[in-house]
Formats: C-alpha cells, structure tokens, sequence
C-alpha cells in the first residue's frame, strides 16, 4: 500500500496538464478568426493570493500566444479579487479586440504546485465568448528542463515566483494550446514582428 501511495504521488508531481474541456465557438472561421486578434491577457484572481504570481501568469501567457499562437497580445495585467465585469470591457482600450481572461486555483502542495484555470477567450466588440478552456495538474516546482525559464522570470518578477514558474508555463501550455489561431492580414504580422516577442 505504501509503495501504490508513493507511485501515485510521484505520478502527481511529476503529471502533465489534463485539459478538461475546450470550446470553440461554431462560427469562429466566418466570424472571429479574422477580426480577434489583439489582445489583452488578464489574469484575475490572483493566483495563490499573490500580485506576482498573477503578474507571471499574465506575463507567460502574453508570451505564449504571441509566439505559438499568432496572436497579438501587446498588455497583461493580474488583477486581484473577483472581476465585476466578466467581459472586461473596460480593458478593451486602444485596438484590443479580445480579452484572455485566466482564472486561476494553484496552491502549493509538497515539493510543488496543484494547478487548475479556467480560460475564456472574450470578444470586445460584445463581451462573447469565442472560445474556452479548463485544465488542471500537479507538478513539482524543481524542474531542470524549466531552469532558463526560471531564472528569466524571477529575474523580470523576483525570487517569490520561483517555485511558481515550471508549473504555470506547463499548464498554461497545454491549455493555451487549444486556442485557435488567428488569420493575420500584413499589417498585423508587421505588428507581430515590433513586439519582438
């Protein structure tokens, strides 16, 4: 029995992001694919109850679906406290088209982190949704293949996001990896290509 309970907890800490479920809207292709494409990464509530970790939240997702995903995300913000406006209206300022909002659980737990978010997808021009996605794991903080990684943030964020950063870039991901992508016109791609990201 004591051999199964380790197993399994080494299988958990050491587990990979199980995305639950994801949602595209029907009419994306005609609709969205060509008209949300800059966005605004939000990441409320805190995560952890901590501005940074919310801060490296928002940071890793900008990032993420700027290069993975052909999106232009050019701002991020973490936000604590449960939003008032789950469209996030208010921060469709300047070009933004859409809001990445992540809604984040993540704790510590042993040597590492339990993880889950829930992520929307939100149209500016009407607050819809165009897509969404829920996922969740456990990982351990320590992770060799995540040692650049680590040190770049907590270089950008400080030392308190350190055992924060492997699991939030392994869920974040696999999540952020069910995003459609974007269809981009020349403009944007020259867009894309002064973020530098």
């Amino acid at each position: 029995m004591k051999r199964l309970v380790l197993v399994l907890g080494l299988a958990l800490l050491s587990g990979c992001a199980t995305v639950k479920r994801s949602q595209l809207r029907p009419d994306y292709e005609s609709v969205d694919k060509t008209r949300v494409k800059r966005l605004v990464v939000v990441t409320q509530p805190l995560p952890d109850g901590k501005q940074a970790v919310g801060e490296l939240w928002s940071l890793v997702a900008r990032r993420y679906v700027n290069q993975n995903r052909d999106f232009i995300a050019k701002a991020n913000v973490a936000l604590e406290g449960s939003p008032a406006d789950t469209s996030f209206r208010g921060l469709c300022t300047d070009d933004a088209e859409g809001i990445l909002w992540l809604s984040p659980d993540m704790k510590p737990q042993g040597k590492g982190m339990e993880a889950a978010v829930k992520a929307q997808l939100l149209r500016c021009s009407d607050g819809q949704e165009v897509w969404s996605a829920e996922a969740a794991g456990s990982w351990a903080s320590e992770d060799k293949r995540y040692t650049e990684l680590t040190e770049q943030y907590t270089g950008e964020l400080g030392a308190e996001v350190a055992p924060y950063v492997a699991p939030t870039f392994r869920l974040l991901s696999a999540t952020l990896d069910t995003l459609p992508r974007p269809q981009l016109n020349d403009k944007d791609v020259e867009d894309k290509i002064e973020l530098g990201e």
